[in-house]
């Protein structure tokens, strides 16, 4: 008994003490993750932060650990022996039955809550309102949370209340009383104060309250304005409110299901992130057309992540940021990769539309990570700078921009960056390759990007025998050998098109094998159906980057052809072309297709000519 002491009384353990400690506990009793957290009455994803370090248990909890350390037998020697090994092979040999934690429960709620406002048809209507409510229900139990810390260390809430009044940088957002969770759903009463009339400010309803809770909350958070207060809760039109308040009052009864507590230590950032990306993805489908204004597919964000391989530490842009859903999985795959680094990736977003920026900010926030954002049209004004007034380079660079969206020619031609002129020149009608000219202008010296395009950006203009500006672009990347390859993607993904896009890969400081040389993935096939759209198998991800990382041919998959292929192709660089069905023996050239078709308009030409000769001879016989 007397060994466990020092082990028991765990007090005043560092993070990385704890750590040691659940490890040294796993070991002891062959548990996984999932099998501790069951034992010690927390989720999968609390354990998981506990053991990576990212905080510490509480009171309550460092007790639970310490009877548990006890039980288990677990001496001074078993945790200065850093059973890290020992723990992580109790969770590979378990891997195989240890069930994963799931975030289907949290987004079946998400889900319902918005579908109660006004059906499932309308629930994608409403975005705007949800996602800052659930925001605003997790900066609460945040604060909660890190109060509840200040009361172990001053005695009791009441008096960590009022440390926190004084000092604001004690928390990470401090929410005024109004603004609080126990205050909005009515389970603590709160005295209103009066107005300058002497009138209470208490508001008629949960709207006016909810309304009232953001702004409260931006007044003493600035950096959160613009967005958790983009919306009125309370707006009317036509004398009608847009949300019911008893609606609303559903929902925020929804929200506050124990069950759906969303603290530090109840849901890992990363875990309420895929439930906030599921919300994302459900919106998107109901969107229509303005869905790809804001949401990029899941699966095509973490393949460009699995691509680029981001190290700890590197700068990470996307100029046309929506809801900043790339950045966030170039961090996901950074940590991946990395898991013992702390260093983050240095992410920088920019985005055009108010309500993609909000939503963006509070992405970044809810998977506690920092996004330096900056809102205006990255083409006319592109916001990040360097010290002499040019544009600031980057380590990495992904982007979904609109496809094939129209430019006016003198945004190109008078550029006062000149990102176009002397990058292949300047583009007419549709911007796909502009906007892979401002990647490269943004690209570091051993810079790398990937952006998603149309297909058709692969192949305008190859094969016509008139001259295509967008042509001589590729031409010219192909020439300065920047394009390091094109992967094909499945029909039917992206929520503003059932077409096909392509992800380009730039690099503009290829490894010497691939010198010259580009590589062309088909992944058209790697698709499962689904309703409204198609999607590429989680299972698939890897498995597709990795084809693309090694750079070796697979037959029906991957295709490496040189510049001079390239060359002799017109540079026509779709993947369709020279890999797969496209790569088959009876499969048409693009170029023969464009032949026959200038044959069959001469063929047309000199028929019409033939038939007005002939009624120019019956008129003169009327």
């Amino acid at each position: 008994m007397t060994k466990l002491c020092d082990i028991t009384n765990i007090a005043n353990m560092t993070q990385n003490d704890s750590a040691h400690l659940l490890r040294a506990i796993r070991a002891k009793l062959n548990l996984t993750q999932e099998q501790l957290a069951e034992r010690l009455g927390v989720s999968f994803a609390t354990v998981n932060r506990w053991e990576g370090g990212a905080n510490a248990p509480q009171k309550a909890a460092r007790e639970t650990i310490a009877a548990l350390a006890q039980e288990a037998g677990v001496g001074p020697e078993d945790v200065a022996a850093n059973p890290a090994e020992a723990a992580s092979g109790v969770t590979r040999r378990r891997k195989a039955v240890a069930a994963a934690p799931t975030t289907k429960p949290m987004e079946q709620m998400l889900w319902d809550a918005a579908c109660s406002i006004r059906g499932e048809k309308d629930a994608a209507k409403f975005k705007d309102y949800l996602l800052p409510l659930l925001f605003l229900k997790r900066l609460s139990d945040v604060f909660d949370d890190e109060i509840a810390r200040l009361a172990e260390d001053y005695g009791d809430r009441p008096t960590a209340l009022e440390i926190a009044e004084g000092d604001h940088s004690l928390l990470r957002f401090y929410l005024p009383p109004e603004s609080r969770w126990s205050i909005i759903n009515g389970r603590e009463a709160y005295d209103w104060p009066l107005d300058d009339k002497g009138e209470s400010t208490k508001p008629k309803d949960i709207g006016e309250h909810l309304t009232k809770a953001v702004r409260a909350v931006v007044k003493h958070n600035p950096t959160l304005s613009g967005v958790i207060d983009v919306v009125d809760f309370a707006a009317e039109r036509n004398g009608e409110r847009d949300i019911n308040p008893a609606k609303l009052a559903a929902v925020i009864e929804t929200f506050s299901d124990s069950r759906y507590r969303l603290g530090l230590a109840d849901v890992q950032p990363d875990f309420l992130g895929r439930a906030y990306e599921y919300l994302l993805r459900k919106f998107a489908e109901g969107s229509g057309q303005s869905a790809g204004e804001f949401f990029t597919p899941t699966e095509v964000g973490f393949l460009m992540a699995h691509i680029l391989r981001p190290k700890p530490g590197e700068e990470c842009h996307d100029y046309a940021c929506g809801s900043a859903g790339l950045l966030v999985k170039q961090q996901l795959v950074a940590r991946e990769l990395d898991p013992t680094s702390k260093v983050p990736l240095k992410l920088y977003g920019q985005e055009l539309q108010a309500e993609s920026y909000a939503v963006a900010q509070m992405n970044a926030i809810i998977h506690d990570m920092d996004i330096e954002m900056a809102r205006g049209d990255t083409m006319i004004n592109p916001k990040f700078r360097s010290g002499d007034g040019g544009l600031k380079t980057f380590d990495i660079v992904v982007a979904n921009p609109m496809w094939n969206q129209p430019f006016n020619p003198d945004v190109f031609a008078n550029d006062p960056f000149d990102r176009f002129r002397t990058q292949g020149g300047v583009t007419t009608g549709k911007g796909d390759w502009a906007w892979l000219q401002h990647t490269l202008s943004v690209m570091g010296e051993r810079g790398r990007a990937a952006v998603v395009l149309d297909t058709g950006a692969m192949t305008r203009g190859s094969g016509s025998k008139n001259e295509d500006k967008e042509r001589a672009i590729r031409k010219w990347f192909v020439d300065h050998d920047y394009i390091e390859g094109v992967i094909l993607l499945p029909d039917n993904l992206f929520y503003n098109t059932s077409a096909a896009g392509v992800i380009v890969v730039l690099n503009k400081k290829k490894p010497a094998a691939r010198k010259d040389k580009i590589v062309l993935v088909n992944a058209s096939r790697r698709v499962k159906k689904g309703r409204p759209k198609n999607y590429i198998p989680e299972e698939d991800i890897r498995p597709l980057s990795a084809l693309f990382v090694k750079g070796d041919e697979v037959e029906g998959e991957v295709a490496i052809i040189t510049s001079r292929q390239a060359d002799e192709a017109d540079y026509n660089l779709s993947p369709s072309r020279w890999v797969g069905n496209g790569a088959s023996d009876d499969a048409t050239d693009l170029k023969d297709i464009l032949d026959r078709f200038d044959a069959v308009v001469a063929g047309e030409t000199a028929a019409t000519e033939m038939l007005s000769s002939a009624l120019a001879k019956l008129r003169v016989l009327v």
